[in-house]
């Protein structure tokens, strides 16, 4: 049976073609979906699992009359003594704007920010720099600068030494190095960062840091978490704002959940479209086959045999897109995923599903002109 509906499909292989690809796409579409969704969610954890989740910040809130009210200038070294507090660290907003030289128009700022930070910022984030060096006692005294890696790219800035400089608060600082990508801090991808010390002799800063980043023991963050507002400010703890950062990286992979179960019921229409596609073709066939379908029931096939050859074929036509398709939505969430830098991670359930999915779709699709085929009278069938 297998042999014969393969012979059926083989004499029509433009035909096959384009039916298997209506399939294929669909396929295509859902396994992509599925697979650059999964290779999100596994760089994501790759990131959590490095950088980890025990992490919280104490912003700067506002007070009854919507006035921004700042932390104290000692709340980091005030938070780094809560019980079970591993490690605390601050930033501080600059009123200064960088360009890439002196040149460029004072408005042109790219929505950039400056900021200070302590040289243990880095590392209670557990952050890492993608080119040069983070800042030091020493370098946090002078002229350097470390960009966000958002910031650079917005800069033209490739590298960090000495001949690389950017020009920040009306001064040229030398590019130290740039960060890699801070998933539980963004906002300092589109900053430059610049040490504390020499932010407050020459650009300004009052000595105030806008948000304390607290890395604590993990089994011991609600407890941190519910003291961190009024140890850092004694005196207004409701004007300070408290939040977990993987919290919004966990909303976050909520709503790609989301997005990928959209994606995947357009993904379900492409895929009945392939099935209407191979119902036609299936239906086509048996009209241009009367006269093969006539001879072998003269010479003694049942009505089972002609019935199970094109219900053979249309699952060999189905299987044939629902394979095509996963190879194809692999190879795209491949390439995607190589693109992103993330993990190729294609579930293998949703490989097996995608083809069981069109061995379904495309049996059911065939099993009407297979009933047509059985039934078609011999002599009707000999003399088309």
């Amino acid at each position: 049976m297998f042999r014969v509906g393969a012979v059926g499909l083989r004499t029509r292989p433009l035909r096959v073609f384009l039916s298997a690809l209506g399939i294929a796409i669909g396929i295509a579409a859902m396994v992509a979906v599925v697979g650059i969704s999964a290779s999100g969610r596994a760089a994501l954890d790759r990131e959590l699992a490095a950088i980890g989740t025990n992490i919280l910040t104490a912003g700067e809130g506002k007070n009854f009359g919507g006035e921004r009210v700042a932390l104290p200038r000692d709340a980091p070294d005030m938070a780094g003594r809560i019980s079970g507090v591993e490690a605390a660290s601050a930033i501080g907003r600059v009123e200064a704007n960088v360009y890439r030289t002196d040149r460029i128009p004072a408005g042109e700022t790219n929505a950039l920010s400056v900021l200070a930070a302590r040289t243990d910022l880095l590392g209670t984030l557990g952050g890492s720099v993608a080119t040069g060096v983070w800042l030091t006692d020493a370098t946090a005294r002078g002229q350097a600068v470390v960009l966000g890696a958002r910031t650079a790219r917005l800069l033209g800035v490739h590298t960090a030494g000495p001949d690389t400089r950017v020009f920040l608060g009306g001064q040229w600082f030398t590019v130290a190095g740039i960060l890699a990508p801070q998933p539980l801090a963004p906002e300092l991808d589109t900053a430059a960062l610049v040490g504390w010390p020499v932010a407050e002799e020459t650009l300004g800063f009052d000595g105030h840091g806008t948000t304390v980043y607290v890395r604590t023991d993990p089994e011991r963050l609600s407890q941190v978490r519910a003291l961190l507002a009024r140890t850092v400010n004694p005196a207004g703890p409701n004007e300070v704002t408290v939040a977990r950062p993987s919290d919004a990286l966990a909303a976050r992979k909520a709503a790609d959940r989301t997005l990928t179960a959209l994606l995947l019921g357009l993904g379900g229409v492409a895929l009945l479209v392939g099935g209407v596609g191979v119902a036609n073709t299936m239906i086509i066939s048996v009209l241009e086959r009367r006269a093969e379908i006539g001879l072998r029931r003269a010479l003694g096939a049942t009505k089972g045999q002609v019935r199970g050859q094109f219900f053979t074929e249309s699952l060999l036509l189905s299987a044939l897109g629902g394979a095509g398709g996963v190879l194809l939505g692999v190879a795209v969430t491949g390439v995607y995923a190589a693109g992103q830098g993330w993990p190729l991670a294609v579930p293998w359930w949703a490989q097996v599903g995608a083809v069981g999915a069109t061995v379904v779709i495309g049996g059911t699709a065939g099993l009407y002109p297979a009933v047509r085929a059985a039934r078609l009278p011999p002599t009707e069938a000999l003399s088309a």
